[in-house]
């Protein structure tokens, strides 16, 4: 891995930019406005809310890229020495993980010790009962097709605007102590983006409370959070990791709990194939569309920020379900 190739060398990467920190007392680094390094794009976008006008904060995951198998750069993993804060989910993107703790950063934030976190088991279905039979292996098989690198929980909270909130409250918190100046801006930012974040989450309460159905089939299982939210039930063709490959056993699972629900529509996300949806649609005369796990933003995302592609998922959920 590139990260493991410069563990040797971060003592010389990171010597530059502590001695410019050290070096700036009494000078004009003390005034500058805050930097924030964010590991991927939600925690990207509530930082840049949070901030407003006072600060910066640049993304370790570029558009386009998958954030699941994030590799860092030399000069990314300086810049983590450099920031005034780096957030973070730790267990999500290892390399990350690594790099904060080689530089020994003080001012990482790990978003996991704010926000409540599911077990990643808790974003699947296993309702197999009503079509009889003994499914265990089935079962069995679909489990080790969940392995992924984020241990015990599903890191993909974002997808509720509710725990969305409560980092935001939190980033709002952590930038007035490192920035005492501008506090009161970053209650005031923290408290509209929180008020943003509330009435999306109307949105999906209304939206989804009157629906032909609460299941729905995605190819990556990264909506667990969103099915807790609003008393939905995910069918994931994977695990939390989008390169889990399903086993034959799973797509015949998978078959099976189509039909059983009365499924119309399988879901497919922006940053990886779509064959695995293809397929299953076809075998079942099922739609395919896109559900964004809103990991990154390009070209091809159904919006251009976290509330526009929120409510684009919202309303293909709506198609989908037959809500009223």
């Amino acid at each position: 891995m590139v990260l493991m190739s410069f563990k040797r060398l971060l003592p010389a990467l990171l010597a530059p930019a502590l001695l410019t920190a050290c070096g700036a007392a009494g000078g004009e680094a003390d005034t500058a406005s805050p930097h924030v390094v964010a590991a991927f794009y939600p925690l990207e976008w509530a930082s840049t809310q949070v901030l407003g006008d006072h600060g910066s904060v640049t993304t370790l995951t570029a558009p386009g890229a998958e954030a699941h198998d994030l590799e860092l750069t030399p000069r990314q993993i300086a810049s983590l020495a450099e920031a005034d804060l780096v957030v973070y989910l730790k267990g999500f993107q290892p390399a990350v993980d690594d790099a904060i703790e080689q530089s020994g950063a003080d001012h990482a934030f790990d978003v996991g010790g704010v926000v409540d976190l599911l077990s990643a088991e808790d974003g699947h279905s296993h309702d197999h009962g009503e079509e009889g039979g003994d499914d265990s292996d089935a079962e069995e098989e679909h489990a080790e097709d969940d392995g992924h690198d984020h241990g015990d929980f599903d890191p993909h909270f974002w997808q509720d605007p509710e725990r969305m909130q409560v980092l935001v409250t939190a980033l709002g918190d952590r930038l007035a102590a490192s920035d005492p100046d501008n506090s009161a801006d970053y209650a005031s930012n923290a408290a509209t983006t929180v008020e943003k974040l509330a009435r999306l989450d109307g949105e999906f309460q209304a939206g989804l409370a009157q629906c032909e159905r609460p299941e729905f089939m995605t190819t990556h299982a990264a909506f667990g959070y969103l099915a807790d939210r609003y008393n939905l039930t995910e069918i994931g063709v994977s695990g939390v990791n989008p390169d889990d490959e399903p086993s034959p056993a799973r797509i015949a699972e998978i078959h099976k709990e189509a039909q059983v629900h009365g499924l119309t529509t399988v879901f497919f996300e922006t940053l990886t194939s779509n064959s695995v949806a293809e397929a299953i649609a076809g075998d079942l005369g099922l739609e395919t569309a896109v559900l964004d796990p809103l990991e990154g933003i390009t070209e091809k995302s159904p919006g251009d920020d976290y509330p526009s592609i929120m409510r684009a998922n919202l309303e293909a959920l709506r198609v989908a379900n037959g809500c009223s």
